[in-house]
């Protein structure tokens, strides 16, 4: 561990400490006048990230997009004003009157970044830890993009050579999701990732010592990390000098990540704030701001001071981006004339299309075949490998049972892995235990950009991923989660692993689409309809999980409107449907020997195969109501979980055949027929709702 850097080139002008006091003032001066927020980290890290704004990081203003940048993540969110400021003195278009909304209504500047909201925030960051599994998972999209545009080129000479920076806080290193990660980051090797760790000893309950007393670096030097840390000046402040030096000699780093301690103090230099647990989360009080401002040497009269030198020399940042991107331009126009079939695909990828003819690869089930949906999925993963060559991904240690393996002879692992199938560009991801982190991994992977990306677990550990899940529904992320073993019917393995509430749980997530397909050709059809829906001309993305099961189920006949979310599988024969038979997964076969039950008795009965709730009501009312008559009050729906979904579908006469407890340890079919999933209990059923809809 090296403790002290001792050489720096770092060119350092009064002008600079001035800009990084500047930034000082506004993050005070942007908390009082709204009245909350957190100041006291945004000071102390001032310096910090203006080393990396303004004197290191490759970025350009002007195209925060740029194929070519750095990305900068802030994993510790709640400090928003840390990057707000460094976006404004930089130039990405925030102005002194955003600063002056910050937390407000409609503005620019919400109380934790947001992705797509901010010109110039990589990530949406608010749960503690989520930034430092997305600056991973952004390293990890870099090595795999290096792989599929210039896998030859030699360390630190490609066009897709790029950094990425992260700072994190105490708080976001408490949280398991990050120890996650970053044991993931060592074992991968990430040598593009450079993770700074605020280290102020406050969180809001006090010092830190009442909750930690680990040794934070050799945990990090025992995940594989190159670690260094960095002393303040005798004053208390970070010293910039030593900071640059740190990183630098961190960039250099190309076969591990690297982490850095910043020792801080929270509000520096606040004269009574600074240190106190206070100084977090709520505004330091007009007479501490303006005695702050006093050892600043600034007016304690004027707010949101800013001097005409100190914007005209941080605004030099758009100049160097230019050039910088400019060089970049050179290198990267070298490389297409170099290499015409990359390119090509390149642009193919970044223009959000998939390959000419790629829909023929998918496979086609025979009808009457048992197929498990997870099987079938496996199926079509291996199947658009060979086409798709930007699609991978992997899973949380259940490759087997998930069938998530896109390639066995291709693992993503740095080349000194002994594994015999290693490759720094592989196909498959080997996530490990750890699913919270590789929902956030994944999210990282998406915003990076150029590849598409897939996870897996079961579908009862979709709890571990909840808040990674919710923040790719909220940024509107192109993921796809392929959640198995979907009910009860996994059978053995008993409660713990039987998934009940999460259907209706994660339907319950805005923007998250649940496909939960009845058979082997829903399936393909729900995995044809995910990547369509991840191309441009879409319009506003959305992640997906895909709920398969582990038993087979009955193969249908391909219906092309399976992906409209809800179609009619069978018709009511007989004359118009007297009773509307509604299922999913791998319940559908349930209704449809239903079905076949009610039309013997002389009841004309349509089956709905309903894979997605969400796909289901993008379509217009016509259609809903061709599928679901609003005359057929006499309505069942069946899904092996709780029913919360289905009432609005079924109305006041219908009926659920749900699952409204934890399940058993059992064989799957015994499960389904003591707990009531049976066709004759769905017939049942629908004999009530014809009773009630009569009445």
């Amino acid at each position: 561990m090296s403790t002290k850097p001792t050489t720096t080139d770092l060119q350092w002008t009064d002008l600079d400490q001035r800009a990084v006091d500047t930034a000082r003032v506004l993050a005070m001066d942007s908390v009082q006048k709204v009245g909350n927020g957190h100041p006291g980290t945004a000071m102390s890290l001032a310096p910090a990230a203006y080393v990396l704004f303004q004197k290191l990081m490759r970025h350009d203003p002007a195209d925060a997009d740029w194929t070519g940048r750095d990305r900068f993540v802030l994993s510790a969110g709640h400090s928003s004003l840390t990057l707000y400021v460094q976006l404004y003195l930089a130039g990405y278009g925030l102005e002194l009157d955003d600063l002056k909304a910050f937390r407000t209504w409609g503005s620019k500047t919400p109380g934790h970044p947001e992705y797509g909201h901010t010109v110039g925030v990589e990530t949406t960051t608010g749960p503690l830890g989520q930034g430092v599994a997305n600056a991973v998972g952004m390293a990890m999209a870099a090595r795999y993009e290096r792989g599929l545009f210039d896998p030859d080129a030699a360390p630190g000479t490609s066009p897709f050579d790029h950094t990425i920076w992260a700072i994190a806080g105490d708080g976001c290193l408490q949280e398991g999701i990050a120890a996650e990660a970053s044991s993931l980051a060592g074992h991968q090797k990430l040598g593009n990732l450079v993770l700074l760790w605020d280290d102020n000893h406050i969180s809001i309950e006090g010092d830190t010592e009442t909750a930690v007393s680990e040794d934070t670096l050799k945990r990090y030097e025992a995940y594989g990390w190159h670690v260094q840390r960095v002393a303040p000046k005798e004053n208390g402040d970070l010293d910039p000098h030593a900071l640059y030096a740190a990183l630098k000699a961190a960039q250099a780093e190309t076969e591990r990540p690297s982490f850095i301690a910043m020792r801080s103090i929270i509000a520096w230099p606040a004269p009574h704030a600074q240190n106190t647990e206070a100084a977090h989360g709520s505004a330091l009080g007009e007479e501490e701001v303006a005695a702050t401002k006093r050892v600043l040497g600034f007016d304690p009269e004027q707010h949101f001071e800013v001097s005409d030198e100190v914007i005209g020399h941080t605004r030099e940042a758009l100049d160097r981006g230019r050039e910088a991107r400019g060089e970049w331009e050179k290198g990267f126009a070298a490389w297409r004339t170099a290499n015409a079939e990359r390119a090509a695909e390149f642009d193919r990828i970044a223009a959000g299309e998939l390959p000419a003819g790629w829909e023929d690869a998918l496979p086609d089930f025979e009808t009457g075949k048992s197929v498990a949906t997870r099987a079938a999925s496996g199926k079509v993963l291996q199947a658009l490998g060979a086409v798709v060559p930007e699609l991978w991904g992997g899973s949380a240690d259940l490759a087997g049972s998930n069938n998530t393996t896109i390639d066995k002879t291709s693992s993503f692992l740095p080349a000194d892995n002994p594994l015999p199938e290693a490759r720094p560009y592989g196909r498959t991801i080997h996530y490990g235990i750890r699913e919270h982190s590789m929902a956030a991994e994944m999210n990282g992977i998406a915003l990076h950009g150029n590849t598409r990306i897939y996870g897996g677990t079961f579908l009862v550990f979709s709890d571990y991923m909840r808040n990674a899940v919710r923040l790719s529904a909220l940024m509107h992320l192109p993921v796809t989660y392929v959640w198995t073993h979907d009910s009860i019917g996994l059978g053995e393995d008993g409660p713990t692993h039987q998934p009940v509430e999460h259907l209706a749980s994660l339907r319950a997530i805005p923007g998250l689409n649940v496909v939960r397909p009845a058979d082997a050709n829903e399936t393909v059809i729900a995995w044809r309809e995910i990547l369509k829906r991840y191309t441009k001309e879409f319009g506003v993305g959305a992640p997906h999980g895909l709920a398969l099961t582990r038993q087979g189920v009955p193969t249908y006949e391909r219906n092309e409107d399976a992906a409209r979310g809800g179609y009619v599988m069978f018709e009511a024969e007989g004359g118009a449907p007297e009773v509307v038979l509604i299922g999913t997964g791998s319940e559908v076969q349930l209704a449809v020997e239903a079905r076949e039950q009610l039309q013997a008795a002389g009841v004309p009965t349509r089956v709905v195969s309903m894979p997605s709730v969400e796909w289901f009501e993008e379509q217009d009312q016509e259609y809903k109501d061709a599928v679901l008559p609003p005359s057929v009050k006499a309505r069942v729906a069946v899904e092996a979980g709780i029913g919360l979904t289905w009432h609005r579908y079924v109305g006041d006469a219908g009926r659920i055949v749900s699952l409204e407890h934890f399940g058993a340890s059992a064989d799957g079919k015994l499960l389904f027929r003591e707990f009531g999933f049976t066709a004759d209990a769905v017939a049942a059923a629908a004999r009530e709702s014809l009773d009630a809809s009569r009445r």
